[in-house]
C-alpha cells in the first residue's frame, strides 16, 4: 500500500499514525477534519483513506460516503474512533476501536494491502463486531 491519506482532528494521534506510517514505507498525506480530507482525496490518488469518526466540518461518515460515490469509490477506508458502536461497520473495509496499538495500525494497513495486490483477490472481507476480528480488538 503505497499512498496513505490519514483525516484525524487530533494532532498528536495524527502525528503517531503518521509517524507509523512513514516507519514501515509509506507515503503519506494528512488532513486535520473532513473538509480537508475530502479535497485531498479528490486532488491525488490514493490507495488508502484512515479517517476518524467523529471530526469538525465533516465526519468520518460523510467522508466515506464522498469516497463510495467518488471515481475513487473502490479505495478501502478504515474507520477509527473511540464509539466504533457509532460506526456503520458494513460500510468500512475496517475498523479500528480506539485506543489501538500502532502494530494493530500496520497489520490492519498489510491486511488491506495484501487484499487489494492480488488482481484475483476477493474483496475484503467486511468487519463484523467482536473477538473474531482483530480489527475491533483495543491493544
Amino acid at each position: 500500500m503505497g499512498s496513505i491519506l490519514v483525516i484525524e482532528d487530533e494532532k498528536g494521534i495524527l502525528g503517531l499514525i503518521e509517524a507509523a506510517l512513514l516507519h514501515h514505507g509509506h507515503r503519506v498525506a494528512t488532513a486535520g477534519n473532513g473538509k480537508e480530507g475530502v479535497q485531498k482525496f479528490d486532488a491525488g490518488g490514493f490507495d488508502l483513506v484512515i479517517t476518524d469518526l467523529l471530526m469538525p466540518e465533516m465526519d468520518g461518515v460523510e467522508v466515506l460516503q464522498h469516497i463510495r460515490s467518488s471515481v475513487g469509490r473502490r479505495t478501502p477506508v478504515i474507520g477509527m474512533s473511540g464509539t466504533p458502536w457509532l460506526l456503520d461497520a458494513a460500510a468500512f473495509d475496517r475498523v479500528l476501536a480506539k485506543p489501538f496499538s500502532l502494530q494493530k495500525l500496520v497489520e490492519c494497513v498489510k491486511g488491506l494491502a495484501s487484499a487489494a495486490g492480488s488482481p484475483a483477490a476477493p474483496a475484503s472481507p467486511r468487519p463484523v463486531f467482536g473477538e473474531e476480528n482483530p480489527a475491533f480488538s483495543a491493544a
